[in-house]
């Protein structure tokens, strides 16, 4: 996911909050999820980010990157689309609206090639 923070909230707020409160409450229930990591990148207030930005004519950065790993896509699937998982889905998507605004960002899947 990369995500924007919600408007009433500084980055700083928005960073300190996805670290030390929705980041504990996703990893207690991250089993339940069948979640193998969890990895935060938090974006970082640089000029050097508005130097890259405006050199490439990029979009405003996000403020954050969530990555959540699972074993495989029907893994995930089976993990979320279990009651259990939907009401734990519901519960991360309802601590995520005090904090993220969900119209400014983006979640996909993805495959990682190392190369």
């Amino acid at each position: 996911m990369c995500l924007t923070r919600h408007p009433e909230k500084t980055r700083e707020e928005f960073q300190d909050y996805w670290l030390n409160s929705h980041g504990p409450f996703f990893q207690k229930h991250a089993a339940d999820m069948r979640s193998k990591k969890y990895v935060q990148s938090h974006t970082l207030t640089s000029p050097l980010n508005d130097a890259f930005r405006e050199s490439r004519g990029l979009q405003p950065e996000y403020d954050g990157v969530a990555e959540v790993w699972f074993e495989s896509e029907q893994d995930m699937m089976e993990a979320m689309g279990s009651p259990e998982g939907q009401k734990l889905g519901a519960m991360l998507h309802e601590d995520e609206s005090t904090f993220i605004d969900h119209s400014k960002s983006a979640a996909f899947l993805v495959r990682e090639h190392e190369l």
